[in-house]
């Protein structure tokens, strides 16, 4: 393997040992282990749960300023030919969640040895694939503690080449819910369904209600998706259904419109109850709130970025998919931009292979930025 960066280096070690949610005990312990190589007196470490918080005290602070990372992998058999792949079996680093740690480390490892004025922490978050570690973790006494008053955060994208930036003001990614609905009736023989309550019907008739809700409920120039992506039944063919269950998702730009959406299902399922006879349960499992980049300092970046940096900037369209550092933002301003990497293959497929020429560029761009607006002219 050829000689790389720390920062790289960190990146491979990270790619080959991708784990869910709540359990990146190795990925917690190689960063705990990084960052027990520098300067003690100039770093403050916590953990929580399977997160790492880093704070790095400033000269003389006014505010504090927040970078978050997140930390766990997704349950994808990995399918590309990087010489360091994966070794945890069935789970990859799809999403890019080891690029965007490497990144942290090396932007914290900067200002361990060049302090600013003001305080800096670094967020090393786990869960963000589900259940969602964002929340908790805003919640938790260790980073109420170390609230910042910015945060800042970036995303791969397969895209862009490296040495883009893409950034919009405003939403930037969309207000997503899991969706997962179960409906339990009568089952039987199937030469007697008089005497049985077949879930199998219940359930096409609920599906082919639930596409009416974003066609027929929704403002249509309100950007709304509604997606069915599972369904289970039955166990025989001659044997009529007690129970189905379907699973999907619902993704809105507005949050109004995904409390319509919601709303609208309950009251779809309170009609499948009566018409069919039987019992329905819904469980909204993990949903995030939309990603909104504060307009002030987005646009503070964009003028870095366009006048300091050799780097090109994008003004992005909003993506549906969804990012719990939305849950930050909703509390800290500040932003997330996308960082190009220049791969055919797109975020959680199995091939995604990030160009790690984009890991420097993140680096310089957000070590620069980040001294820019914390540090003061002295008086």
């Amino acid at each position: 393997m050829e000689q790389a960066s720390p920062f790289i280096q960190l990146r491979r070690q990270l790619h080959q040992i991708p784990e869910p949610g709540f359990n990146e005990h190795k990925t917690q312990q190689l960063i705990l282990e990084y960052l027990d190589t520098l300067p003690k007196d100039r770093l403050y470490i916590r953990t929580w749960k399977t997160g790492v918080l880093a704070k790095i005290p400033g000269n003389r602070p006014q505010k504090c300023i927040g970078y978050r990372a997140d930390m766990d992998g997704l349950p994808i058999r990995e399918q590309t030919s990087c010489p360091f792949p994966s070794i945890h079996d069935g789970y990859m680093h799809a999403c890019g969640h080891d690029m965007h740690m490497a990144i942290a480390l090396g932007i914290l490892t900067h200002f361990v040895h060049h302090r600013i004025d003001d305080d800096l922490v670094f967020i090393f978050q786990p869960a963000e694939e589900g259940p969602g570690g964002a929340l908790p973790m805003l919640r938790s006494n260790a980073l109420r503690e170390w609230k910042p008053d910015v945060i800042f955060a970036l995303h791969v994208a397969p895209e862009y080449p490296v040495g883009t930036i893409a950034i919009r003001p405003g939403l930037l990614f969309a207000n997503t819910s899991e969706l997962f609905i179960d409906l339990y009736g009568t089952g039987g023989h199937a030469a007697r369904p008089h005497l049985a309550n077949d879930m199998v019907i219940a359930c096409t008739q609920l599906v082919q209600q639930l596409q009416t809700i974003v066609s027929r409920n929704i403002d249509p120039l309100d950007a709304t998706i509604l997606t069915i992506g599972k369904m289970e039944a039955g166990t025989k063919q001659n044997i009529i259904a007690d129970h189905a269950r379907i699973e999907g998702t619902i993704r809105t730009t507005s949050k109004k419109s995904m409390e319509l959406i919601q709303t609208r299902i309950e009251s779809l399922l309170k009609g499948i109850e009566a018409g069919f006879n039987c019992k329905t349960a819904i469980d909204w499992g993990c949903s995030y709130c939309q990603v909104y980049n504060d307009a002030k300092w987005t646009k503070s970046f964009t003028d870095f970025i366009t006048h300091q940096t050799p780097y090109q900037l994008i003004e992005c369209r909003e993506s549906m998919a969804g990012e719990d550092f939305g849950y930050f933002l909703n509390e800290i301003p500040g932003f997330m931009f996308w960082l190009g990497v220049d791969t055919p293959y797109g975020l959680h497929h199995p091939q995604l292979d990030p160009s790690e020429e984009a890991i420097p560029v993140a680096i310089s761009s957000m070590a620069k930025y980040i001294a820019q607006m914390g540090t003061r002219k002295k008086s």
